[in-house]
């Protein structure tokens, strides 16, 4: 088995401070950041991530509809990875410049970098939660981005297996278990009730990731 010193997470673990600036309305990626990924990771990484910077330009003042579909089929571009081959770990979840310059991720990265570009495009946070779910068809745990439109709507459900955006009502294939968001982590009850039990810092791998993002805003 991999351990945590694989290649990929080390030549990560030297990307200078300062990688990119990401805030409602826009995100920046640093001259440092572009600089590094092409020495180690070669053009085609740098090229998606100057596309995905595109993406921000060409869909910030797009309707809703439109941002979701984009940056929906978008990130769904990315090769599919477990965890355990991409970063020697079983459990890691990568933020999107991660995703992007490796050119893959699994089900986690790909809501993730969704769920913080549409929120850099202005989408409020109350509107997204990224949800556990379990794919009945396949038998094993995913999770997607829910958009809700207001609070008790049905949501447009974006998924990494499916490049379509259908309402949650029309992917019966998956049983919501948990969701989470900026602002709090609720259970999915019977029925479709939701349970809010407290803070989306409960989740250890969130609170990881922030961390990180958080680093790269340290000047």
């Amino acid at each position: 088995m991999e351990t945590a010193a694989h290649p990929t997470r080390r030549r990560f673990s030297l990307l200078p401070v300062l990688f990119l600036v990401f805030a409602v309305g826009a995100f920046e990626l640093s001259s440092r950041l572009m600089e590094y990924v092409l020495e180690e990771f070669g053009p085609q990484a740098q090229q998606r991530l100057e596309n995905w910077q595109r993406l921000q330009d060409l869909a910030n003042n797009a309707p809703i509809d439109r941002q979701l579909k984009l940056v929906n089929s978008f990130f769904n571009r990315a090769n599919f990875v477990s965890d355990i081959r991409h970063w020697g770990e079983e459990d890691y979840w990568a933020t999107p410049v991660e995703l992007l310059t490796t050119n893959g991720g699994d089900c986690e990265d790909f809501s993730i970098a969704k769920y913080l570009t549409l929120k850099s495009m202005g989408v409020p946070d109350a509107q997204m939660r990224i949800v556990y779910v379990k794919a009945l068809e396949l038998n094993q745990a995913h999770m997607v981005l829910a958009w809700y439109p207001e609070p008790d709507a049905d949501p447009l459900i974006l998924d990494n297996l499916i490049n379509e955006i259908k309402p949650a009502s029309q992917r019966t294939d998956l049983e919501p278990v948990y969701s989470f968001n900026g602002e709090g982590l609720w259970l999915n009850k019977s029925g479709g009730e939701r349970e809010r039990i407290g803070e989306a810092d409960k989740l250890s791998r969130w609170q990881e990731l922030n961390s990180r993002l958080s680093e790269s805003l340290r000047p």
